[in-house]
């Protein structure tokens, strides 16, 4: 492969010309895709992403999109695999972490989601959705902790037994505790 200084204009702009088309086309594809998943046609919006994921394996977007979609029709461990596969090959990108948190959290694996949002905190400090499930998730711990205390107690503590109380009513506030919807990828 000739290194970009053999390269002739002519060719790196040809070059160019075809990234920019490729790009057009994965971008014409996700928003095919997403048209298609809002109006109901969720199999059709799956087969145009996987059609799309055909043509470019790695593209982050179109895969971050199949993730999100299969989270979204209850395919977790789907969505976990393809997530898991992101953080991977993306290592800087916060929304996969975020994603994998969700699915963590709503198996109860609340020690990894807060890993996983962690993470994503460190590479997106103000990640909002990662922000607020990190704060769901760190109340399903508190809420936890105190249920723990509270069984190993051999006399009941009013203390205890109200911050108990508030935590619950806090978590029944939140609709899904860090479930809420995935992150999109900008």
């Amino acid at each position: 492969m000739p290194s970009r200084k053999n390269l002739k204009p002519k060719r790196c702009l040809l070059s160019l010309a075809l990234l920019i088309a490729a790009n057009t086309a994965q971008a014409s594809e996700l928003d095919i895709a997403q048209r298609q998943w809002l109006a109901g046609y969720r199999s059709q919006a799956m087969g145009t992403i996987e059609k799309a994921l055909k043509v470019t394996p790695n593209d982050l977007k179109l895969r971050f999109a199949l993730g999100v979609m299969q989270m979204d029709l209850g395919q977790q461990a789907a969505a976990q695999e393809l997530f898991t596969a992101l953080t991977q090959d993306f290592p800087d990108i916060a929304d996969p972490y975020n994603n994998l948190a969700v699915i963590h959290a709503a198996k109860g694996e609340l020690d990894q989601a807060q890993k996983d949002l962690e993470q994503a905190l460190r590479l997106q400090p103000s990640h909002t959705q990662a922000l607020e499930n990190l704060g769901d998730v760190l109340l399903r711990q508190a809420a936890r902790a105190f249920q723990r205390a509270q069984q190993s107690q051999t006399a009941p503590s009013p203390a205890l037994t109200q911050k108990l109380k508030r935590t619950q009513e806090l978590l029944s506030l939140s609709l899904s505790p860090a479930t809420s919807e995935a992150s999109a990828m900008k």
